[in-house]
């Protein structure tokens, strides 16, 4: 029975090219800041990172279809953080709005950027150069013009808002070619439901600037932690058939690099080797 099911537990899976068979593993751990000592002010020795979560899968989940789960699983053991560190592929606008309501957690990470021929160019009026009047569901052109239209819709099965402006005022426009590709029609715009637009509007406003970009860097981090993950425990490879086999190997391996972890703080060593790149090296024999 256990072959069985481990056979048909495992699924192809492809991400960045890479094509394999089996399951998924998403790691959370801690990344606070070092607090400021209470008698000198100075900051205090970081604490060790730790591994508070291990979320298995087969190889045909998608990231941003574990973000709720995931949330779940630390609200379980009341290890919720305040911010949660991710990469691309975990978020959208809905679960940016739902993970701050359901759990009160924000989510730093990057969004997908407006992909409109405007957007896309860098130049001409794409959507942010747009007024949206939410209570009185229109919006206005940079020149001023009014929308006439305003009609919720149903684009690939998600919820959205079609913004229309009128042909004739568009036509007449003399930056109309900054604005719009439509050889007869006016221009349109299509937004998310208000909640959601609006999250995802400030996650894009964020996401350029430096001091978000330097917040962002925290998450590094987990790069590290996925090389020891392979590295010490083997965990690229599962030992056993079955997703629940699987994932209690994956467990197991999340606890021995948190003893390892705690070791190595204990004793003062540092967690890996201090790796220098091979420019580095031939400067250093020039210098020798």
């Amino acid at each position: 029975m256990d072959i069985h099911r481990g056979i048909t537990d495992a699924r192809y899976g492809l991400k960045q090219g890479s094509w394999w068979t089996g399951y998924k593993v998403h790691i959370s751990e801690t990344c606070d800041d070092p607090a400021p000592d209470p008698v000198d002010g100075e900051p205090a020795p970081r604490i060790i990172t730790n591994i508070t979560n291990i979320a298995t899968t087969d190889a045909t989940v998608t990231d941003a279809e574990m973000t709720e789960p995931i949330h779940q699983m630390l609200a379980a053991r009341d290890l919720l953080p305040a911010e949660h560190y991710l990469d691309s592929g975990y978020p959208s606008a809905e679960l940016i709005v739902a993970v701050k309501r359901n759990f009160g957690v924000a989510l730093v990470t990057p969004v997908l950027l407006n992909s409109s021929p405007q957007a896309r160019a860098g130049t001409g009026f794409d959507r942010t150069a747009f007024t949206i009047d939410w209570d009185k569901r229109q919006a206005v052109c940079p020149r001023g013009s009014t929308s006439t239209w305003w009609s919720p819709a149903s684009q690939r099965g998600t919820p959205a808002i079609v913004v229309k402006f009128d042909k004739q005022t568009c036509q007449a426009c003399p930056v109309r070619d900054q604005c719009t590709r439509s050889k007869t029609g006016g221009r349109s715009l299509s937004l998310q439901p208000r909640e959601q637009q609006e999250a995802l509007d400030q996650a894009r406003a964020e996401q350029t600037s430096e001091q978000w970009r330097t917040k962002y860097g925290t998450r590094a981090g987990i790069e590290g932690t996925i090389h020891q993950a392979v590295a010490v425990t083997g965990m690229r490879r599962a030992r056993y058939r079955g997703l629940p086999k699987t994932h209690l190997e994956h467990a197991f391996s999340a606890v021995a690099l948190n003893l390892v972890r705690l070791d190595a703080w204990w004793s003062g060593h540092p967690l890996d080797r201090t790796r220098i790149g091979h420019l580095a090296r031939l400067d250093l024999s020039l210098v020798a």
